[in-house]
């Protein structure tokens, strides 16, 4: 059974950093491309990250160039979000998922996220 276990988050004032991880199961994360979402209260999901299945390509959201990496540890099935700089606008419940096939019905499956709050 799919089951994503995202950890990290917390309160961090602007400028700060934290690391996210996302525990999966059910399957092997590098056999997939794996994208972290964020969404913010009141608005819609969007996506903050995405990782090619071989891992040797992200592609980032503008909001978070320069600022946000996206990696991967294949031997415990976990990708990670460092996020340095962090500004009040990151402020989101954090998810992971991977990039299922639009008929897979385990493309349904998200985790409970976790959130970050950046504030002064």
């Amino acid at each position: 059974q799919v089951q994503y276990v995202e950890s990290g988050g917390g309160m961090v004032q602007p400028g700060g950093s934290l690391r996210l991880s996302c525990s999966a199961s059910g399957f092997t994360v590098s056999n997939y491309a794996m994208t972290w979402y964020r969404q913010a209260p009141g608005q819609e999901r969007e996506i903050v990250a995405v990782m090619s299945r071989a891992g040797d390509n992200v592609v980032y959201h503008d909001a978070v160039k320069g600022r946000f990496i996206m990696s991967r540890d294949s031997a415990i099935n976990t990708v990670y979000l460092q996020m340095n700089n962090l500004k009040p606008e990151d402020t989101a419940r954090y998810y992971c998922k991977a990039a299922w096939p639009k008929s897979d019905i385990r493309g349904n499956i998200w985790g409970k996220g976790t959130l970050v709050t950046v504030s002064s």
